[in-house]
């Protein structure tokens, strides 16, 4: 979810709502597959099937754009891509730093995905003196005493936080005095930021919990069709139940 508020860039300032943006880097990125293998054009009902929404919320949303596509013949796959990165911001180069570079930082230092989407990783910092120094994906990790400097000298407005919970808040401060806007924040923490700057948060701990609801919920159908099914997750603790605290099963059985 997003907090607060940063730079208006130009999508907003014409009104477009915040749930079509977060659509767009669907839109664009089923438009880029359809690029790469060389097809002009796309009608409405291809497009959303491929971006996962309904094709009259699609309509609707290149409607704020200003496309209305050509009947008969679809949307113009190039002029899309193209027109969808300008609204996106991705035209330009976005320098980002991350900060804590342990398992989940040297991941995303190490994803192809940022040069090709108009993101340059300016710099990795970690607070370990022991990183200093030491590459990852072919850039030094430098230790945050530089951070600001960093940020000033590369111009740096978008940071991402991947280290440890409870040193995510004084990251994300220091991040904001020296001049950071938007937030990409991986530490299970929510972050408290003034007005003048977005967080985005990613929480892969929060969406696994919501798949397990979905699969509990889909086990408890189930269970009520046939009632001689015992639902996975009750195998579970019933399994769990039958185990010692070392997972053997207990030398004395109960009577």
């Amino acid at each position: 979810m997003a907090t607060g508020r940063t730079h208006r860039p130009a999508t907003r300032s014409r009104g477009i709502p915040e749930a079509t943006v977060a659509r767009l880097p669907l839109y664009l990125r089923a438009l880029t597959a359809l690029s790469e293998r060389s097809v002009p054009t796309v009608s409405s009902e291809e497009l959303a099937a491929a971006a996962g929404v309904n094709s009259a919320k699609l309509r609707k949303d290149f409607s704020y754009l200003g496309s209305y596509g050509t009947r008969g013949v679809g949307y113009d796959v190039e002029y899309l891509v193209y027109q969808i990165s300008r609204e996106l911001g991705l035209t330009q180069d976005w320098p980002v730093v991350i900060v804590g570079i342990g398992n989940l930082g040297a991941a995303l230092a190490n994803y192809g995905g940022f040069a090709s989407r108009g993101f340059r990783v300016a710099a990795l910092i970690d607070a370990d003196p022991g990183m200093a120094g030491k590459p990852v994906a072919g850039i030094p990790v430098q230790h945050t005493d530089e951070l600001e400097k960093i940020i000033q000298d590369d111009g740096v407005s978008i940071g991402v936080i991947a280290t440890p919970a409870g040193a995510a808040q004084q990251v994300c401060d220091r991040l904001v005095a020296a001049g950071v806007t938007s937030i990409l924040n991986f530490a299970p923490t929510v972050l408290n930021v003034p007005e003048g700057v977005d967080v985005r948060k990613v929480d892969l701990s929060i969406e696994l919990q919501i798949l397990a609801f979905h699969e509990q919920r889909k086990a408890g159908e189930e269970a009520a069709a046939d009632p001689g099914v015992v639902p996975p997750a009750v195998a579970r603790k019933q399994h769990s139940a039958d185990q010692g605290p070392d997972g053997d099963v207990p030398a004395v059985m109960p009577a």
